[in-house]
């Protein structure tokens, strides 16, 4: 049925959130900062926020990545540099990788059988480096990074350019694979393609972006395939 695999990276195959949470809470202490379970959540709470606004076109990626301490800051009352703080960070989420319960056998059993792609949104140096230090680049074919395509999930502009980058892209035969709802999902409804939520801790769905098929762990992806 399927002959092109397009899978998100970031809480689909490597758990972002370990990756950030060890990468900000280092990053806070190097600022002067105590990492209490209140702040790390707290800069989660607005970190989504802002990359939400990112999805809906209201702010551009580069603002992202420093309002994000800017508003965080501003609550508490500090002056610390953003854009030093977001420096640091980077660097330090760059380094580690954790994976997703089963994304190593799950891609050892696909990459025989699929065309893999990576389709993520996120700041290229980063997930390249990320990639590297998990050693997995080898199983896909190509990798989509939203900062190199210049358009992001879910424009359509992004797909657009995936597609063309796949060699005998068949709309029919391709799906996206992701745990995020406005991102993958609604990207692939935008673009024609079938969709799959990745939806481990059995989140509410919504009425208004309704993927195809939905799995609540990687092992599921198998049988659906």
């Amino acid at each position: 049925m399927f002959q092109t695999i397009l899978l998100d990276l970031d809480d689909t195959i490597l758990d972002f959130g370990a990756a950030e949470r060890v990468a900000i809470a280092k990053a806070f202490r190097d600022v002067g900062l105590e990492p209490t379970e209140e702040l790390l959540c707290r800069y989660s709470q607005i970190n989504i926020s802002q990359w939400e606004a990112f999805e809906r076109g209201e702010i551009d990626r580069e603002e992202v990545l420093t309002r994000r301490f800017v508003l965080l800051f501003e609550e508490l009352g500090v002056q610390i540099d953003a854009q030093h703080c977001e420096n640091i960070y980077r660097g330090y989420l760059g380094i580690g990788h954790y994976f997703i319960d089963g994304a190593v056998e799950l891609l050892e059993y696909l990459a025989p059988k699929y065309d893999l792609y990576i389709a993520s949104n996120g700041v290229a140096f980063t997930q390249n480096s990320r990639l590297a230090s998990a050693g997995i680049c080898h199983y896909f074919k190509d990798i989509f990074i939203s900062e190199t395509t210049g358009s992001h999930k879910p424009e359509k502009a992004y797909f657009d350019y995936c597609f063309a980058h796949i060699e005998n892209f068949d709309p029919t035969k391709t799906i996206i694979i992701g745990d995020s709802l406005t991102s993958d999902i609604k990207g692939g409804l935008n673009a024609g393609i079938h969709t799959c939520w990745f939806n481990p801790k059995h989140k509410k769905g919504r009425t208004d972006i309704v993927a195809e098929y939905e799995i609540h762990s990687l092992q599921e992806l198998k049988r659906l395939l």
